[in-house]
């Protein structure tokens, strides 16, 4: 489940993500894109993501980037952060992984 705090800027990651929950996290995701500054997602309460999610967050990673923002990774779960370093969501420009 993922959820928006505009107050924030932070999304909010939790329990399961993949591509059967993909149409559900769009409008969120919509959301943040309109932020105005970086965006926090908060990964501590995932518990596991395919590689829809990750493509998804890189996405939004390029749109907030075009705006001079940033996307912020929080707390992902030893697997989750494998799964970030294994794409390379870490690795593209305007995404920083906190640990």
């Amino acid at each position: 489940m993922v959820s928006w705090e505009e107050q924030q800027s932070l999304l909010r990651c939790c329990g399961e993500e993949d591509s059967s929950t993909q149409s559900l996290r769009r409008r969120h995701f919509a959301r943040a894109v309109k932020a105005t500054k970086d965006v926090v997602v908060d990964l501590s309460e995932l518990s596991f993501a395919d590689p829809s999610l990750i493509f998804d967050l890189a996405i939004l990673a390029q749109r907030l980037r075009a705006g001079g923002r940033r996307l912020l990774l929080h707390k992902p779960q030893p697997h989750i952060e494998r799964l970030i370093e294994m794409v390379g969501l870490n690795r593209q420009p305007g995404v920083q992984l906190a640990v």
